[in-house]
């Protein structure tokens, strides 16, 4: 007869097993890549921006530096002794600023060689003005060059949005370098007229190319800013933005008719330009219009560049809210498949279980040995005894001793 094999336990095969945590795993991989990668390039357009925001805080503090170095220029070269109380008042202003982000941005050399030459010019007027008019061009080149630096150190020059980039355009660059060649045109104007007239001849290609490098800026400034009202989605910059502007556009108009050649010598008030004192109040209603303008143009930009990085900062939100509800959907992904391997093991066992109970069980198909027929005993064989009881330790002794009482005493 055959005897039947034991049943073992069915078991998931070790790739059955392993395969779908794998899978799991490989999901779950290229989502944390992709947050990886969101969350770099979302970390590097925030520091821009935050950088950005720096550098308009600094532009910011030099704008009145930029207004009060012109106005003394104008006066010295005039022969007039200006109160440098404004000037004063920038300059400390704009060193404490320099003094909390300049390392950030990398001006503060810059800062403090400009300051040590601001500190230097005399409080009174020079008594040779052409002298002051030079002292002075030294200190607005350093000046405009603290602007460059400013946009370079700050990011401002690699903005990625085409309404801020034409923005900082015109305040870091464009607006700065033309209050300073205005300045500068209407003094040589001013020095002009009082030179010989022989000078004033040599005078007059000079006075040219100040007049073009005092337009040129100003009217990029006009375009700068005409382009990001024209290419943002703030309903709000054009409104305050093109009312300032349409000023200063009128008054840079002005200067550039009044500064035009006339091919005439004229008297004090016409070295051969326009009438000086008309070119003088030109420019002053220049800076007048560029003082409104300045701080509409700075927040307008630092309103762009707030909104970039709530924005940022919400996607960055975002991305963490998406990885965790993956990480979720995956854990319970693996805590079903946990379980349901451990349900099917249990299945297993208990089936193994059964089927070992089945067979120890009568009836059951499992394989007993051929046993003796049976019936009543053979004559000449011993019967089974009878099964006895067992008695505790006690009472047997006490029965025994009652049996062999008799025996004892006959004896």
């Amino acid at each position: 007869m055959t005897v039947p094999a034991e049943r073992v336990p069915r078991r998931p095969a070790l790739p059955g097993r392993v395969l779908p945590l794998l899978l799991v795993v490989a999901l779950l991989v290229p989502v944390a890549f992709l947050f990886a990668q969101q969350r770099r390039l979302t970390d590097d357009d925030r520091g821009l921006a935050v950088r950005e925001r720096m550098g308009v805080e600094y532009l910011r503090a030099l704008g009145p530096v930029t207004l009060a170095l012109v106005d003394a220029q104008s006066a010295a070269v005039a022969g007039r002794t200006a109160s440098r109380d404004a000037l004063n008042r920038a300059v400390q202003d704009a060193a404490s600023v320099d003094t909390r982000i300049g390392d950030q941005l990398r001006t503060h050399d810059r800062w403090t060689g400009l300051r040590a030459k601001l500190e230097a010019l005399p409080d009174r007027a020079l008594t040779d003005p052409e002298a002051a008019f030079v002292a002075y061009g030294e200190v607005t080149d350093l000046l405009l060059a603290l602007h460059r630096k400013v946009r370079e150190g700050s990011g401002l020059m690699r903005d990625p949005q085409s309404d801020s980039f034409f923005l900082q355009d015109a305040v870091s660059e464009e607006l700065p370098e033309a209050l300073v060649t205005a300045g500068r045109l209407a003094d040589l104007a001013t020095l002009a007229a009082r030179r010989p007239t022989a000078e004033r001849i040599r005078t007059g290609p000079e006075l040219a190319g100040l007049r073009v490098a005092a337009l040129t800026p100003a009217t990029d400034l006009v375009t700068d800013l005409r382009a990001a009202v024209d290419s943002t989605e703030s309903t709000k910059l054009g409104a305050n933005v093109l009312t300032p502007l349409d000023n200063y556009q009128r008054a840079v108009e002005r200067l550039a008719a009044l500064s035009a050649p006339t091919g005439q010598a004229g008297t004090e008030d016409a070295p051969g330009l326009g009438g000086l004192t008309e070119l003088t109040a030109a420019r002053n209603n220049a800076q007048s219009a560029a003082r409104q303008l300045q701080p509409v143009i700075l927040d307008e930009l630092d309103v762009l560049l707030r909104e970039r990085v709530d924005r940022l900062d919400r996607e960055r939100w975002l991305a963490g809210a998406a990885l965790g509800a993956a990480v979720l959907l995956v854990a319970a992904l693996a805590a079903m498949l946990v379980a349901a391997y451990r349900r099917a093991r249990r299945r297993a066992v208990g089936e193994h279980r059964a089927d070992e109970d089945a067979g120890a069980s009568p009836g059951g198909t499992g394989w007993e040995p051929p046993g003796e027929p049976r019936g009543p005993a053979p004559l000449g064989t011993l019967a089974p005894a009878e099964p006895r009881t067992l008695q505790p330790a006690g009472r047997g002794r006490a029965a025994g001793t009652a049996r062999w009482g008799p025996f004892d005493a006959a004896r």
